[in-house]
């Protein structure tokens, strides 16, 4: 089923750019936006993710599930952090667009716009989660094409299965075109993610 955006992700706006702080929340806002359904996956989160844009001037962005950012906010790369009880780690990070080129015909999706693994949490609560070896697929602003609605990005937390570094599944040479989470999690035993969130991104806006 194809989301419809002014519907479904309006009431989940938020002009506070701050992070979420709940649970049922955060997964309301997933279904909402049709997300588990469209990428194929269970969300049911255990912990809360929080993502983190970087700004050139001005105070950094963290994410509020269904939140829409104005591309140049997005530039990045995002830092991650976990609220709640999720363990050390390791974790893989994965952010995908289910929208390319557009959502009313999202022929390229998924597009992997980041893929790492061994992220660990320094401790304390929120933690920080720091990355320990390159990752698979480097960070890529999300470009949505002139004329297309908001693209969903979605950022989602795995538990890290003792094996993964060994999968060739995905690899820095595979096309980020054409990518199902859903298949890539089943393929290496991620099993479903214990944590996500996502925000809104248009097209720049045309000048005359």
């Amino acid at each position: 089923m194809q989301f419809r955006l002014a519907a479904l992700i309006l009431p989940f706006l938020s002009l506070v750019y701050a992070q979420d702080t709940s649970l049922t929340t955060v997964k309301r806002a997933f279904e909402a936006a049709n997300i588990p359904e469209d990428i194929d996956i269970k969300f049911d989160p255990s912990v809360l993710l929080e993502v983190t844009f970087p700004q050139a001037s001005g105070r950094s962005i963290t994410l509020h599930a269904g939140v829409q950012l104005p591309r140049n906010a997005t530039a990045g790369p995002p830092t991650f952090t976990v609220r709640g009880n999720a363990g050390h780690g390791p974790f893989v990070v994965a952010t995908v667009d289910p929208d390319a080129p557009t959502p009313q015909d999202p022929t390229e999706a998924e597009i992997r716009h980041f893929l790492g693994s061994d992220f660990f949490a320094s401790g304390g609560n929120p933690a920080p989660l720091t990355n320990r070896t390159p990752a698979i697929s480097e960070f890529l602003q999300p470009t949505p094409p002139a004329g297309s609605d908001a693209h969903r990005y979605i950022f989602l937390l795995f538990n890290q299965p003792a094996n993964f570094d060994q999968q060739t599944v995905v690899t820095s040479n595979t096309s980020i075109s054409g990518f199902d989470i859903s298949a890539f999690a089943k393929a290496t035993g991620l099993g479903n993610p214990i944590a996500g969130t996502f925000m809104l991104v248009a097209p720049d806006p045309t000048t005359a």
